[in-house]
Formats: structure tokens, C-alpha cells, sequence
């Protein structure tokens, strides 16, 4: 909701900041970013990462709702990637009062925790999450693909500007799914013409994609950067195999989320009833001043720490 909002006020020119936008996601693309193009900077999207917009709102809007005291809460992240928990770390990740995701875990790490404490996950009931902050949405499940977080947020942008479900297009959004390494599409939106996207996975290609922009050859208006193969799916935090990872494998792993996706009676964001009753009772709405204050960061150039002959041979 609040990228496919900036996405619209950049096309629309009520935020000044570059196209395209870029996605911010993946910390590890933000960091790889922060140190080789900095220059690009204004065009990552000013978005927290879901990661740590939960954990800003686990301490303000869920304590409240709740009656809990913030100071209280200890927000645990389970996630594919190591590189949040460089995330959750970083000194502008404090917008609740209090530092907003305390520790994360990868889901590696939480297997050998459920191996070691013999959790036999066969055999337990299933249940729904909590209120409040639970609910999801096919549009959520597929942003740990390649691909997932442009569709999602395509998804959102279509109702946004038109105020109308978006075609079968946006719900089967094919041209950026898959392994390919860079990958372009582009769509039909009323009152805006022509979106064109890119998505890229690895940084390997990001490079190609973000050479592009800067040489100002860049025809899009969003970006999708992942810096894992296959996107989440992949991470470096994933529960090892005996078999390699492939891209097979990947694929497979794709595939499973987007049949999830299908599979759900809601898949687009604005379509989650705990998000809209979010927005209802304390946001207002995406990108409005509180959103701005919790849910939104900038970056900084890292390209001073890198050691000249390092930054000569890159």
C-alpha cells in the first residue's frame, strides 16, 4: 500500500524524487547500493522493508490496541535472509521510540531450534494468527519470490489510481516471474498509460539494470531489485539440503508460493481487513504523516568506507 502509493505521487509528481523507483526490500540490495551507487540513492523508495514496518507497528499500533506497554514487547523476526539482521540494527530503524525488530532469526535457525527441542510440526493443530496484525493476503505471500513484491505492489498501484479491481493482468503478472536474471514488463493503467517494470535478481545483474539508469537508458518506472537468486526463497538464511541449490529448485519453490497465492481468497493488499482497519484507526492513510514518520527511512552513501583500490577494481 504505501509503495504503490509513492510509486503514483512520483509518476504524478507530488513527491520529488527520481524514476524509476526502486524497491527496498532486500537490505542486502540496499547496503550493495549504499556502497557502489550512491548516486541512486533518491530512486530506492523511502519504504521500510515488511520486516521492520511490523516491528514499528508492533510497538505503537499493536501495544496500543492491546494496552501493552512498548517497552515491554520484544519483536523476533523469523526470516530467509541474513542480512536483516544487519537491518533490524541499523540506527534509523528506532521510529516507534524504541528500536523496532530487537533480533532476528533466520529460518535456519529455527529449524535446528525446533530439531533440538524434538517439535514434531506433523502433529500440531493448525491454527490462525492473532488479530490485529495477522491476516495476509496472496499479494504478501509472493514477495518472497523474484518478481512477487513488483506484482503485489502493481497489484495495489492499478487500484490506487483507478479505484477498480485491476484486470487478470495484474493477478497473473507472468512477464516478471521465472529465473531469468532481468526481466521487463509493462501494463495498461487508465489515467496514467503505459507502467513499465523491471525486475532483476542477484546484484550481478542489478549492475546491468542500475549501469542503465545511470547512463539514463532506463525506459521503466519501477524497479524490483532481490539480491538473492530466486529472491527470499533462496536466502542466505534457508535450511540446507543435502541437494544443491539449483535453479530447479528454485523454481519449485516459486511455484509453490504463487499456487498459495491461488489459492487465497484475498489477494491483494487493500483487500486485508486488519490493514484497512490500520489505516482506519491510526494511519489514515498511505503516506500520510504518521505513515511517513513510521513506516519510512532514507540511506546514506557508504562508498567512503570502501577501501580506494577495492572501489578502483569494482
Amino acid at each position: 500500500m504505501e509503495e504503490g502509493t509513492e510509486l503514483l505521487k512520483r509518476i504524478k509528481g507530488e513527491v520529488k524524487r527520481p524514476l524509476p523507483q526502486f524497491t527496498s526490500c532486500s537490505p542486502g540490495w540496499i547496503k550493495f547500493c549504499e556502497y557502489f551507487y550512491p548516486d541512486l540513492l533518491p530512486n530506492i523508495s523511502s519504504c521500510k522493508s515488511p520486516q521492520q514496518m511490523f516491528g514499528a507497528l508492533a510497538k505503537t499500533y499493536y501495544a496500543k490496541a492491546r494496552g501493552i506497554d512498548p517497552a515491554s514487547i520484544v519483536s523476533v523476526s523469523i526470516m530467509p535472509c541474513t542480512a536483516k539482521k544487519f537491518e533490524c540494527n541499523r540506527p534509523e530503524m528506532n521510529d516507534s521510540g524504541f528500536k523496532d525488530v530487537d533480533y532476528v532469526l533466520t529460518t535456519r535457525e529455527l529449524a535446528r531450534m525446533i530439531k533440538k527441542n524434538k517439535i514434531d510440526f506433523t502433529s500440531l493443530p493448525e491454527e490462525h494468527y492473532d488479530p490485529i496484525m495477522g491476516e495476509e493476503t496472496g499479494g504478501a505471500i509472493i514477495f518472497g519470490a523474484t518478481g512477487g513484491v513488483m506484482e503485489a505492489a502493481a497489484r495495489a498501484a492499478y487500484f490506487l489510481i483507478t479505484g477498480q479491481e485491476p484486470p487478470a493482468l495484474f493477478l497473473n503478472l507472468t512477464p516478471v516471474r521465472g529465473m531469468d536474471g532481468v526481466k521487463e514488463a509493462a501494463a495498461d493503467i487508465p489515467g496514467v498509460g503505459t507502467l513499465r517494470v523491471a525486475v532483476c535478481h542477484g546484484m550481478a545483474n542489478g549492475r546491468k539494470v542500475l549501469d542503465a539508469v545511470r547512463a539514463g537508458n532506463a525506459p521503466w518506472h519501477f524497479v524490483e531489485f532481490m539480491t538473492c537468486p530466486g529472491g527470499c526463497i533462496a536466502g542466505g538464511g534457508q535450511p540446507r539440503t543435502a541437494v544443491p541449490p539449483t535453479d530447479a529448485i528454485r523454481e519449485q519453490r516459486l511455484a509453490a508460493l504463487y499456487k498459495a497465492d491461488t489459492s487465497l481468497p484475498k489477494r491483494k493488499s487493500y483487500e486485508n481487513a486488519e490493514v484497512a482497519t490500520l489505516y482506519q484507526n491510526f494511519l489514515e492513510h498511505p503516506m500520510s504523516e504518521l505513515a511517513e514518520e513510521l513506516l519510512h527511512t532514507e540511506y546514506h552513501s557508504r562508498a567512503n568506507k570502501l577501501h580506494p583500490l577495492l572501489f578502483k577494481a569494482v
